[in-house]
Order: structure tokens, then sequence, then C-alpha cells
């Protein structure tokens, strides 16, 4: 039962999970592309674990413009430039390439992923992901899950976030893997899993990366491989509704193949106002999969 493995209230500290990590390795990546903003709270608020529970912190830049790489290093991560990362391969883009290429960065046998652009993230987020794979046997993959509020100008709704979650995730997980139907946040960005399970799938591009990876738990390891924690509070930019749309079906064409239905071709029209008409604008959206990263490694 997937409500014997969440966790509402977790309360392990840092102390017992160093202790319980034994001479096991952690690695923390955070994937980033323009988040100078918020990138260096982020790192701050996880590179007091370095040296005890953490024992590295990555942040894996992809392609920014900005001084994201610069802020990150000045906080104190190691900053990896995705080009540098497997450079005989041409680098694609999205989230999903980028989670991807830090596994060939990194070389925890526990690995955490936490989003860069999350604002006044918590200290606890890290220990909370930890927990699960640190505590109990048989755990692969740990999502968090939160309350995210909607942010709209400069006020803030207590909900709202997460709409690609309610009105996609949800409902094709509720029809397509009904078992996965007690996931709180399929498509959150802070989850952590074992490198065992991480190297051994492919990775979906872009958005689907995290719907692909908790399917393919699901279907390795079964409910008993997964577990949830509540991370509290998440707050985080959000997105207009037409990049919400290319998201959309980009999760949605990752879930309907690892749910072993074939997907048409990756493209989503949308239509936007121009001069008083409304006219189309057809998007080309990648679904090639990145293979398992021990293929790629053991080549």
């Amino acid at each position: 039962m997937l409500a014997e493995r969440t966790w509402q209230s977790p309360e392990w500290t840092v102390s017992r999970l160093v202790c319980a990590k034994g001479s096991r390795t952690v690695s923390v990546v955070l994937p980033a592309l323009d988040e100078e903003a918020t990138v260096g709270q982020v790192v701050a608020s996880v590179r007091p674990l370095v040296g005890s529970l953490v024992d590295e912190l990555v942040v894996v830049d992809s392609g920014s413009t900005d001084r994201t790489a610069a802020v990150a290093a000045a906080a104190g991560a190691r900053v990896v430039h995705r080009d540098e990362v497997l450079p005989e391969l041409e680098p694609l883009p999205g989230k999903g390439e980028v989670l991807w290429r830090s596994l060939a960065a990194t070389t925890g046998e526990l690995v955490v992923f936490l989003d860069s652009d999350l604002v006044d993230p918590a200290p606890a987020f890290v220990p909370a992901l930890l927990g699960p794979l640190l505590t109990t046997a048989e755990t692969h993959l740990v999502k968090g899950f939160y309350r995210r509020p909607l942010r709209l100008e400069s006020a803030e709704t207590g909900t709202g976030g997460g709409r690609v979650t309610e009105l996609l995730a949800r409902p094709v997980l509720s029809a397509l893997r009904p078992e996965l139907a007690g996931i709180i946040q399929p498509l959150g960005g802070e989850y952590a899993g074992t490198r065992e399970f991480l190297e051994s799938v492919p990775f979906a591009p872009g958005y689907g990366v995290e719907i692909g990876l908790l399917l393919d738990a699901h279907t390795r390891y079964g409910l008993d491989g997964l577990a949830q924690v509540n991370l509290g509070v998440r707050k985080h930019r959000n997105r207009s509704l037409l990049q919400l749309g290319v998201m959309a079906r980009q999760i949605l064409g990752t879930a309907l193949n690892r749910c072993g239905i074939e997907s048409a071709s990756a493209g989503l029209t949308q239509f936007v106002q121009v001069g008083g008409e409304w006219l189309p604008d057809r998007i080309d959206i990648p679904m090639t999969d990145r293979p398992p990263m021990r293929e790629v490694l053991t080549v």
C-alpha cells in the first residue's frame, strides 16, 4: 500500500540519517537554465549538509545566458556545463537531457534532484527525500509532495499551482496506471532515487522526465519501490497557459509511451491572436528518449 510508504510529517534528523547512510554516498543535483535569481538560495539551503549527509552538490547548467553559473559557484556548488558532460553527444534541449547527463557528472549511490527555481527553499528538503532511501528497504524512488501556491502578479493564493498535475497527470495516471493514483505530486521536481534505478532506465526529454521515471520505477519495482514525503510548501515561478500546453503535450506523450500506447506525432498546434485574428502556431515537441546511462557508460 502506498499509504504505508507516505510520510506526512517526516521527522528524520540529519544525525540519524548520517548514521543510517553508513558508507553510501549522496549527490544532490540542481538542473539550471537562467535561474540567477533563485539558484543561489537553493544551493545555500543544501550547502551545510555537504561533508556529512551530502557528498557532492552539483549544479548542471543547461546553457544559461545570465549569471546562473557564477551565482551557483559563489554559493558553494560545483558547476558543470551541460556541454562538458559526454561531449561526444550533441546536447538536446530540455530538463530531461540535463538530468540524464548529471548521472555521468556525479558519483553518488543516491541522487537527489532539486529544481533551481525554488523560492525560499527549506533546508529540510534533502533530508526528507533521503529518509526513505536510507531507512527502508527496497525503496528506489522518493517523490516530494507539497502545497503549491499560485502566484499572481504580486499576490499569492494558497493553492492552485500544479495545474498540469491536476488537469492532465492525475487523470492520466488514474486511467492508465490506477495503482499510482495515490501519488500526490507526480510531476514535482524534488525527488530522489538510487543510482541503480536511475542508470537502468531511459530518460524522457524535457518535461516528460518526471512522469517517465515514476512510471518506470513502478513497472520495475511496483509500489514497494516507491515512497513519498511531505516537503511542506514549494514556491516557484508559474508559467503561462501556452507554456503549460507544451509541457502537457510532452508529459502526455511520455505517459502514453510508458504505458504501451502509441502516441501521434509529437507536435502541438496552439493559437495566438495577431492583429485581431487567431492564427495557428505549430510547435514540434521532442519525444525521443535518451538510453539508460548504464548502456552509454559501458560502451
